[in-house]
């Protein structure tokens, strides 16, 4: 055990020197073993490693806003246990077509007044088809026209659907991996995991930034939370955002039943997210409803640093901008687009 703390100590001075210099995307590759001892430190000890490599990237008490809009909700193909917009399960969510261009613009610009600075647009499809692809490109130039970086989660992409979203101007695209590879068969088994680190290739592949991360409280092991955040932080490079989501319990999914996430160990999740990818935003995502603002201070001190704001996340329920703003306000964070630190 030593060894390993040692070993890991001495990677994260690397990664501390490297900074974000021209030598920061010299890959530096996580194994479980090492992140385990990371995740397994005393608690104190694994918050003040976290925040300390978040000082060296991030200002500690700026927070990126982002908003969230479902413009294709229900009837989704895939058959993930967690989702109430699949169509295996009986939600009682209906599904709506894709929403008109000027409705999303129109919404993007309310976010906008509201402190958002990334808009992103999510459809509940296995993909996108083409006939879909000429309002998609609309909706990112009229929200880019805004000044709002622009973010979209669709599911699987092609290279050539990448290629135009990125031609389109397209800033970040979602596609979360959700668990580790042993335990994402026992999730969902409509999309295999390695078509979603196909999606990602492709995404990067076209110049679109990544965001991708997962979901806490599936019925997976620490291991396979620990796996999923070693598969993100070894890609040839890291998402530049990664969501980490609390599962929010749907009635009529399979996993209605499933038991709450341990705060400890979600928190200790955040941090190791923050310690494995450094420059990455770590999002504060779904779940944040059953937060206690305790919980969440301990999520910005571990290393979050991105929440989406709202009263909504797709179908799911959000604080809302009074509860956030009012956190923040208590807790000195400013709301502004995130910048790593010199």
């Amino acid at each position: 055990m030593h060894d390993q703390v040692s070993r890991v100590q001495s990677r994260e001075t690397t990664a501390g020197i490297l900074g974000s210099g021209a030598d920061s995307a010299i890959p530096l590759a996580w194994n479980r073993a090492d992140a385990r001892a990371i995740y397994d430190l005393p608690f104190n000890d694994l918050l003040f490693r976290a925040q300390t490599v978040h000082r060296r990237h991030f200002d500690p008490n700026r927070i990126q806003l982002s908003k969230l809009l479902s413009i294709k909700t229900g009837g989704c193909p895939e058959d993930c246990g967690y989702c109430s917009q699949s169509a295996h399960h009986d939600s009682g969510l209906k599904a709506s077509k894709l929403l008109e261009v000027q409705r999303v613009i129109e919404e993007a610009r309310q976010a906008k007044a509201g402190g958002a600075t990334r808009y992103c647009m999510g459809a509940a499809w296995r993909g996108p088809k083409q006939r879909d692809m000429a309002m998609l490109v609309a909706m990112v130039e009229g929200v880019k026209a805004l000044g709002m970086e622009t973010c979209m989660t669709l599911g699987m992409l092609s290279p050539q659907q990448a290629g135009t979203l990125a031609e389109a101007g397209l800033d970040y695209y979602n596609h979360n991996i959700d668990t580790s590879e042993r335990f994402y068969p026992e999730v969902i088994t409509t999309r295999s995991f390695a078509e979603r680190l196909d999606t990602l290739a492709n995404v990067r592949e076209a110049g679109i930034k990544v965001c991708s991360g997962g979901i806490l409280g599936l019925g997976e092991a620490v291991d396979d939370r620990i796996d999923m955040l070693v598969t993100l932080a070894n890609l040839p490079e890291a998402p530049e955002s990664v969501p980490i989501n609390m599962l929010i319990p749907v009635p009529g999914t399979r996993l209605a039943d499933a038991p709450p996430v341990d705060p400890i160990e979600f928190i200790r999740i955040i941090a190791l997210a923050r310690i494995l990818m450094p420059a990455s935003h770590v999002r504060l995502t779904a779940g944040r409803t059953a937060m206690s603002d305790e919980m969440q201070a301990l999520c910005f001190f571990a290393g979050a640093n991105s929440i989406f704001v709202g009263d909504t996340l797709l179908t799911a329920a959000n604080p809302g901008d009074d509860k956030d703003t009012s956190l923040m306000r208590r807790l000195g964070l400013t709301a502004a687009p995130m910048e790593e630190a010199p």
